[in-house]
């Protein structure tokens, strides 16, 4: 069985003002940024691989197969 938590009492909670602020100094400072990247990152090419030419090839010709196909069968 799983129970809800307990809502934090605000008479027990640390730092807490009676307006429900926190008192300067009292909140965790900001984390540290980085900037940049841990490695480098890899050259892009600025060509069309050999495959991707070769996978629009393969496609062109599969579609004039079954243009073929159909205009055969339809004539």
């Amino acid at each position: 069985m799983t129970s809800t938590p307990p809502e934090p009492d605000p008479e027990n909670t640390p730092d807490l003002e009676p307006g429900g602020g926190v008192k300067p100094g009292s909140t965790p400072p900001d984390a540290p940024q980085t900037s940049g990247l841990s490695e480098l990152e890899p050259s892009t090419v600025k060509r069309f691989p050999v495959t991707g030419i070769a996978a629009i090839v393969a496609v062109a010709l599969v579609v004039i197969v079954f243009v073929i196909a159909a205009v055969a069968i339809l004539a």
